[in-house]
């Protein structure tokens, strides 16, 4: 006889237990999702490395001789022009076209994207006013804007606040809306670009200032690429003994934590890697402006190991300028040098260190190639009417800085040379008296020379004595005596001898004395 099973109630207790359980396996996979999504998003950003290049500071910086191949430069800084605030110049000194006549500055760039480099740009900075500052016309903020990344084929745009800039609420919503005008009309060209913004920071993360710029720009619609932080001059927030690496690291966490709820009350939803990816580290290399604080080669390895572990979106350094050993002729390496780190080092180990392992920065394997005819040797036949310096000539002799074109780039000499090919193949740079500058751009023309006011300088005669310095115009150009002399023509000097007792004057240098005539002149009246 079969037996009737009893029925049995469902428990309250186990029913809320699977549905728990459900709950939980439902919030487990849903979290392990928005992580490889948040991961995907981080990933997807990239890494890159781009050391700052002071523009202007002289010596001029060779950017296609020291940047490794395929890397990006942050050029710094494209400020406003103090005699025309809505007029962007690079450092206040040179507009665009005068860098370009004064350092090369397109010619160099040429060069650098022949190498696969490529350049961002970066306005504003601690000395002079950022652009949206001194210029009140947001239209005209835009166009200064527009100029600079169209002249650099750049597509990153580096908004370097601090100081007076970044206490400037009114000129930080000017930025805000001309920035996201910029990228506006950049998405509709199909040309779309990145904007960081750089602030300064401490350990305690970025200022009050600093997180109100960020909540500027992203409420003036800004589509902000990251926040670049200054990882330097911490001062009274750097522990005793805390190293500047560790610091720099502290800073970056409370920074990612600011951002974060600043996201969060902005209602955007942000996961922790992607925020990292929007983050970007900047340490001041060597000796930092406030004593005591000294960026060594070993914080850069630990810095470059975080921000490699953190998949943190860039990483640049101040400056390419100053990744060099300062010498046995620096007497004070505690004294901040724009040209030298302070601390000891190989030439360019900062960039190497802060580098390392970064994707960007990654070299790309490429396929074999597939069998190819030998090439046949084209002859390059310069035009003199479309080259901006002379064709190099067997011939001639050229000084030290004396620039020429052969076979469609400007090589710039060395050292004093005489019938050396720019382009002879040597077993090591060092060994060849010419520096490859960049190619010949179109429309490229002869310089003209820099108009000499009548009466700035009498003119050459051979029977007048010349003490040292004293100078003279011959030809069109400006001449200044080594040492006592007569009858010595300058013409000797202008065919580039070394042993003439004439030096020829840069035009550079002409224009100089030029425009302090001119000031001269006008405030006289």
């Amino acid at each position: 006889m079969s037996r009737r099973m009893d029925g049995r109630r469902l428990s309250w207790v186990r029913l809320l237990l699977v549905v728990g359980l459900l709950a939980a396996l439902v919030l487990v996979g849903m979290s392990s999702w928005t992580s490889n999504r948040d991961a995907a998003r981080a990933a997807e950003s990239g890494q890159w490395f781009g050391s700052y290049v002071d523009a202007t500071s002289t010596p001029f910086y060779p950017l296609a001789e020291n940047i490794g191949e395929g890397q990006r430069v942050v050029l710094a800084f494209a400020v406003a022009d103090p005699k025309e605030p809505c007029r962007p110049s690079w450092g206040g000194y040179y507009t665009m076209d005068q860098a370009n006549e004064t350092f090369d500055l397109d010619r160099q760039i040429a060069r650098l994207k022949e190498q696969g480099g490529s350049v961002v740009v970066s306005t504003g900075g601690l000395l002079n006013d950022e652009l949206a500052t001194a210029c009140k016309d947001v239209p005209k903020i835009v166009e200064g804007y527009e100029q600079l990344l169209e002249r650099y084929d750049s597509t990153v745009l580096d908004l370097d606040v601090e100081g007076d800039d970044l206490e400037d609420v009114d000129s930080g919503a000017r930025r805000a809306d001309a920035v996201a005008s910029v990228q506006e009309h950049a998405a509709k060209a199909g040309k779309p670009v990145q904007v960081w913004v750089t602030l300064p920071v401490d350990t305690r993360g970025l200022t009050a200032s600093g997180l109100s710029e960020v909540q500027r720009l992203l409420d003036g619609g800004v589509d902000l690429t990251g926040v670049n932080l200054m990882t330097m001059n911490f001062g009274e927030t750097r522990a005793a003994g805390q190293s500047m690496a560790d610091a720099s690291e502290q800073a970056a966490n409370s920074t990612h934590a600011q951002l974060k709820e600043l996201y969060r009350q902005m209602g955007l939803d942000i996961g922790d890697q992607t925020l990292w990816s929007k983050i970007g580290l900047t340490p001041m290399i060597g000796q930092n402006d406030l004593l005591g604080e000294v960026f060594t080669l070993d914080d850069a390895a630990a810095l470059n190991s975080f921000a490699v572990a953190n998949r943190v979106g860039r990483v640049s350094m101040w400056s390419a300028n100053r990744d060099q050993d300062c010498g046995p002729n620096n007497p004070d390496p505690q004294r901040v040098s724009n040209n030298c780190s302070g601390t000891p080092q190989q030439d360019g180990s900062f960039a190497v260190a802060l580098s390392a392992n970064l994707d960007a920065t990654k070299v790309i394997a490429l396929p074999d190639p597939s069998p190819m005819p030998a090439p046949v040797e084209t002859a390059i036949v310069d035009d003199p009417a479309k080259s901006p310096y002379p064709i190099w000539n067997v011939q001639a002799a050229y000084p030290k800085a004396e620039r020429i074109v052969w076979r469609g780039n400007v090589y710039e000499a060395k050292w004093w040379t005489q019938g050396d090919a720019p382009d002879a193949p040597v077993a090591e740079a060092a060994s060849t008296p010419w520096l490859l500058i960049g190619p010949v751009l179109p429309g490229d023309k002869p310089a003209a020379l820099p108009a000499i006011p009548k009466g700035l300088y009498p003119a050459w005669s051979p029977t007048i004595v010349y003490q040292k310095a004293d100078r003279v115009v011959l030809e069109g150009r400006i001449f200044e005596a080594k040492w006592w002399t007569q009858a010595n023509s300058p013409q000797a000097a202008l065919q580039g001898a070394p042993d003439s007792p004439w030096v020829q004057l840069t035009d550079a240098q002409v224009r100089l004395l030029v425009d302090q005539a001119e000031e001269k002149a006008s405030s006289s009246k």
